[in-house]
């Protein structure tokens, strides 16, 4: 089997390699023939990568450990469900799994366009095939995972990597794999464009709605990895800004800052070089993203380890796509112009580009706090951290302004909006918000980026409810229906309108899960069979500890009991899982507590049998999970989005009226009511924890240096080392030490800067703190001069215009017809 799916890979980059030259001569020499075959190659590739994937899969179940790969990521014992995970869950086999999603995308779109998009497909085919091209060839020299033993076969394989037997990584890596390979078929589209200079607003049409898919798929992935994180790594959080995270959330950004400004070059013909530089950055870092997680040039739990062939590899293909993507961009330049100007900055579409400029900041700052580590070490010699305290300094005013924004621009009108209009606009959705923020002061909410963005949570669900119910106001007196089912008729008669407006209430309510994390609380204390431990309202109590095993591992749970102001709520039962053929990670196994508003989050960080004593990290974690209520609603709103208009009104007409108003009703109706609970009846021994303010703020700062966590804070870490941390930084509190000297003893012990969560801003790492000032500052600067060549530009068509009337009115009837028939969409 091994020499079979070696040859068909062969095969496979043989088909691309034809795919791709066959296009490109079948166009230039204008032969429909070549480009047909071309196309038809394109497919083989599909087909021959699905052999491909069969033979591997086959190989994972039958369990031949004949082939390297199969004994690496699985075992007899393993289930068969981890079995397929196991197919991309190492380094070589997610490599086939990115190109066969690639072919397969790739087929798709290829087979829809290709009657609407002829001058563009044959390029499309080529550089889809290009791209293929380049994961085949790495698989053929150096990750391909049907390389067999040269030597003596194992007769049993070393198990999946405990941390991902796991259900939700079954289905998070295949969503990113989706996402990222999603924002290769607009990349495709945008190079086609430019090589045949068809730089009208028909290609954007066509990759559109694939972005908006691989858009989605990318948000599942992301929300399905903070699930993973939050349930599995037992550190009471959802996102820790690791590096191979961060991967996943660059190309999620700048596809977000092109889905808004592709509506700017959509109704008013901007942003034209704006949108094709953001198609092609964004595809770029799908493949930095692929880069970094699997080259070893980040270090993070979730990577596959170090490589530096891969990484110079990946490092050519991307400065190849860079050098002709860009020249391409530069040659196309006088095609790129845009048809109109910027007429006020009091406007949808000025929102929109004070929206990408802030998005691109956010990502370049990602970029670079994530590589800087890497930096440090290649200059220095040292590799620093940059954990959550960096990242949250900068990204928390950020994320608030991008808040702020979601709830200003639906409010404002294309071209220009005046005064009057603004203020009659916003009057509603800024009450709410400061009615909001002065009701959690009196609350006792007094942490500010909480606070705030709880008040601008409030701006912004304001401002899209009353978008909503004007619409359906006007929608239900011209046809006579109910109110909510004339809302449901303006969805679908303006579905990306609303549809993008649903994804916004999605998005809101993530960050109220986001600003609940503000809210946290927390301790971690060693407790005995009867002793208990209160945080905020709740108080758990230890029973015992039982230690049991199956054919894959050993299980040591504890058994605890809890209550809610006094009320108890059953028991919980958090553990650690120890796999007989991976002994050194063990895999934590956390109990929760789920509620609306807060859950109890207990882990068990170290234990002894014998004494049946252990060491428990209890958190309250204030509305968590309103981050994936937030993404349902999300992915509703992408869906209303992309789906034709056509399905809307095929729904609409087979729903009599008033119909709609049915399921909210049953929802309203069939509300489950809290179970009742017993008191609690007390008799425990209660267990105080110490710490001051200032050792939990240190807790927070200092990261762990065990080496096998990825430098989680030592707050987070559950390890012996993070234990032995959190003690030194209590003996150094206790003692009278400030939080400087603190600093200064594990500087002085580790010999750098290395256990620091956030760089100190002296000598090279001055330039962490630098380089965001002035990406900043820049940024200032070329929106200025945007300003100013715009100003001077309409002033000049002012100019000219008085000086032949009928020529002005001219021009400003064809501005006016090219913008209704844009609204036609």
């Amino acid at each position: 089997m091994s020499s079979l799916g070696t040859f068909v890979l062969l095969v496979t980059f043989v088909t691309a390699s034809y795919a791709a030259a066959a296009s490109v001569v079948g166009a230039r020499r204008r032969s429909t023939r070549l480009v047909e075959s071309g196309i038809g190659a394109s497919y083989l590739v599909a087909a021959l990568l699905t052999v491909a994937s069969a033979l591997i899969v086959y190989a994972f179940v039958v369990g031949d450990y004949s082939i390297r790969y199969v004994q690496l990521t699985s075992d007899t014992a393993q289930p068969l469900i981890y079995k397929l995970t196991a197919y991309w869950g190492g380094l070589d086999g997610s490599v086939m799994f990115w190109v066969f999603l690639l072919a397969l995308f790739g087929a798709i779109a290829v087979r829809n366009a290709r009657d609407s998009h002829r001058e563009l497909i044959p390029y499309v085919v080529a550089v889809i095939a290009i791209v293929e091209m380049f994961f085949l060839f790495l698989m053929m020299v150096h990750t391909n995972p049907f390389a067999p033993f040269l030597t003596e076969t194992p007769t049993e394989g070393q198990g999946l990597t405990p941390l991902l037997q796991n259900p939700y990584m079954v289905i998070h890596p295949p969503s990113l794999y989706i996402g990222f390979v999603g924002m290769t078929i607009p990349f495709a589209f945008g190079m086609a464009a430019l090589i045949t200079g068809y730089l009208d607003d028909s290609w954007l049409r066509a990759v559109r709605r694939w972005t908006m898919i691989g858009w989605l798929f990318l948000s599942f992935g992301l929300t399905l990895g903070m699930i993973w994180a939050y349930e599995e790594l037992g550190w009471g959080g959802v996102w820790g800004w690791d590096p191979v995270e961060n991967a996943g959330l660059l190309p999620w950004i700048t596809g977000t800052a092109f889905l808004h400004s592709v509506m700017v070059q959509e109704r008013r013909g901007m942003l034209r070089v704006w949108n094709v530089t953001l198609v092609i950055t964004t595809f770029l870092l799908t493949i930095f993203g692929t880069y970094m997680t699997r080259s070893g040039v980040v270090e993070s739990v979730h990577a596959f380890g170090e490589d530096p062939k891969l990484a110079m590899m990946f490092t050519v293909f991307m400065v190849l796509i860079v050098t002709v993507s860009f020249g391409l961009v530069i040659y196309r330049l006088p095609l790129l112009r845009s048809r109109h100007d910027l007429d006020s900055w009091a406007s949808r579409e000025a929102a929109f580009l004070a929206n990408n400029w802030i998005l691109l900041f956010s990502a370049l700052l990602i970029l670079f706090a994530s590589m800087f580590p890497t930096l440090s070490e290649a200059v220095t010699g040292n590799r620093l951290t940059v954990g959550p305290p960096f990242f949250n300094k900068w990204m928390l005013p950020i994320g608030l302004i991008l808040l702020a924004l979601t709830g200003v621009a639906p409010l404002l009108a294309w071209r220009k909006t005046t005064l009057a209009n603004l203020r009659y606009q916003l009057q509603w959705s800024a009450l709410v918000g400061v009615v909001t923020a002065i009701g959690l002061w009196i609350a006792g909410v007094r942490v500010w980026s909480s606070g705030l963005c709880f008040a601008l949570s409030g701006f912004v669900i304001t401002t899209l409810v009353q978008e909503f119910v004007r619409g359906a106001g006007v929608r239900r007196a011209t046809t006579g229906s109910d109110r909510f089912t004339a809302a449901v008729g303006l969805v679908a008669r303006n579905h990306r309108r609303y549809g993008g407006y649903i994804v916004h209430l999605g998005i809101v309510l993530m960050f109220l899960g986001f600003a609940g994390n503000g809210l946290k609380q927390e301790e971690q204390v060693l407790l005995k069979p009867g002793q208990q431990v209160r945080v905020g309202s709740f108080t758990v109590r230890h029973e015992s500890i039982r230690v049991s095993q199956d054919a894959r591992k050993q299980m040591v749970t504890a058994t605890m009991s809890a209550w809610k102001d006094g009320q108890a709520l059953g028991r919980l039962y958090p553990a650690r899982w120890f796999f007989h053929k991976n002994e050194n990670e063990p895999t934590t196994e956390v109990a929760i507590r789920r509620g609306v508003f807060e859950d109890l989050y207990v882990v068990m960080a170290g234990f002894e049998v014998q004494a049946q004593s252990a060491t428990f990290h209890v958190v309250i974690n204030p509305l968590v999970n309103w981050i994936w209520v937030g993404f349902g609603v999300l992915a509703l709103g992408t869906l209303i989005a992309v789906l034709p208009e056509q399905v809307f009104a095929t729904a609409l007409a087979s729903v009599p009226s008033g119909a709609a108003t049915a399921p909210v009703l049953l929802l309203l109706l069939f509300g489950s009511a809290a179970p009742a609970r017993a008191q609690h009846g007390g008799g425990s021994t209660e267990v105080t924890v110490p710490g001051t303010p200032l050792e939990r703020e240190l807790r927070r700062e200092i990261v762990c240096t065990c080496g096998g966590c990825g430098r989680q804070l030592v707050a987070d870490c559950i390890c012996s080392t993070a234990a032995g941390m959190r003690t030194e930084i209590a003996e150094l509190v206790n003692a009278g030490k400030g939080r400087e000297e603190v600093y200064a003893h594990f500087i002085a012990k580790h010999g750098s800067q290395v256990p620091l969560a956030m760089p100190i801003d002296e000598g090279f790492n001055r330039l962490a703190w630098a380089v965001p000032y002035a990406a900043g500052a820049s940024g200032l600067v070329l929106i200025g001069a945007a300003v100013f060549l715009w100003s001077r530009r309409r002033d000049d068509i002012a100019g000219a215009g008085s000086g032949t009337r009928a020529t002005g009115s001219d021009e400003a009837l064809t501005r006016r017809l090219e913008e209704e028939l844009r609204d036609l969409d």
